[in-house]
């Protein structure tokens, strides 16, 4: 059984009202990076937690106490978003920590897959912020 936990982008959560559908559709479906997992083996999703957003110099320090919330719960896996595998600039500084941190719990870089390359999909989240009352819904729907 591999017992799931997946870090989201707090901008894309806070500011931008994204509310993890993809990610979870792609759990249930073993679809995107949970398709590598043993078809036989029981995915249990232990928590979701968002990063301590950016820009921050004690990001790692906030992301560790919210990982060691999960571990709690006996999370062996750490799901980094698609939004947080494409857009966040301190991705590799909080996958060292943590990997650090906790070097038990693997690292798995995505969730769901996207039909939109990667500069495509962040030129998109760019031009939310530049609309108003525009949302990750806009994104995963193609309005914008």
């Amino acid at each position: 059984m591999a017992r799931i936990g997946i870090l989201t982008c707090s901008n894309a959560t806070g500011d931008l009202g994204c509310s993890s559908v993809s990610c979870l559709a792609s759990l249930r479906k073993r679809e995107g990076a949970f398709s590598t997992y043993p078809a036989d083996e029981k995915l249990t999703l232990v928590g979701i937690i968002s990063c301590p957003g950016c820009p921050t110099l004690t990001g790692p320090d906030k992301l560790m106490q919210r990982i060691r919330a999960l571990t709690e719960f006996s999370v062996d896996t750490i799901h980094f978003t698609y939004c947080v595998k494409t857009l966040c600039p301190f991705r590799e500084k909080y996958r060292k920590a943590l990997k650090e941190s906790f070097p038990h719990i693997r690292i798995v870089m995505g969730t769901h897959e996207s039909k939109l390359t990667p500069e495509e999909y962040r030129q998109k989240i760019k031009n939310l912020f530049n609309q108003d009352r525009k949302t990750m819904v806009d994104v995963i729907l193609k309005r914008v």
